[in-house]
């Protein structure tokens, strides 16, 4: 789907607050639903997932079964509510062998488990809204020692969640809602940097023209330009 595209900075694929944020996702539903509510915490419209167990509720991306998102991003960031439901998510990738690797985290897991074409693990959220970023990089070479060559597919199971794409103090504002998206490890170049009010360099390495680096993206402090 994105592999003809120019990929740099972030690429969204679920939007919130957008008029169709659902547009390339299938939705499966039974024993639950998938809708947009508002968020009293960050008076936001926010996309709710709630079933009976995590295997009767949930959405995929790419919708059509014979596309790939083909996203060569490495950093799969997912902002969500912790509503102490059982929550899970899978990434499938491709390597330099050319094998498809799935990556399965989830909340109520407690170990580590590699095998040659999944590996699941634990994911510990916090109480409210949580931004989890994933370098896919980084896990493919550490579970199967190949490197990571492009996103195929996302799957967002759960019992109760509630993505957004919210910033919440760590993603700039004015994203009042980026639920799932990747992200190359670059600014782009309609960011400045809080700490000396500097716009950042295009394409450049997370800091401002002037070297001020932004902090991790656990208190990332770029904003976009209004």
């Amino acid at each position: 789907m994105f592999k003809n595209t120019f990929q740099s900075g972030f690429l969204s694929v679920l939007y919130s607050i957008g008029s169709k944020p659902l547009q390339i996702w299938d939705k499966k539903v039974r024993n639950g639903h998938i809708k947009r509510i508002t968020d009293n915490d960050i008076q936001s419209l926010v996309l709710e997932i709630e079933g009976t167990n995590v295997s009767t509720t949930y959405i995929t991306c790419p919708a059509d079964p014979k596309k790939t998102l083909g996203i060569k991003l490495p950093f799969l960031v997912m902002i969500i509510k912790n509503l102490k439901k059982y929550f899970t998510f899978e990434v499938q990738v491709l390597d330099d062998k050319n094998v498809r690797r799935r990556f399965r985290a989830s909340n109520y897991q407690s170990t580590t488990r590699v095998k040659p074409f999944i590996c699941t693990m634990p994911m510990r959220l916090d109480d409210g809204w949580n931004q989890i970023q994933f370098n896919l990089s980084d896990f493919t070479r550490r579970a199967y020692g190949t490197n990571y060559i492009e996103t195929l597919r996302v799957q967002v199971r759960s019992r109760h969640v509630l993505p957004t794409e919210t910033v919440v103090g760590n993603l700039p504002a004015g994203w009042d809602g980026l639920a799932v998206y990747w992200e190359s490890g670059l600014c782009p170049d309609w960011f400045f940097c809080q700490s000396c009010s500097l716009q950042s360099t295009a394409g450049g390495e997370k800091g401002c023209n002037q070297g001020n680096r932004c902090l991790d993206a656990a208190s990332c402090h770029w904003t976009r330009l209004g």
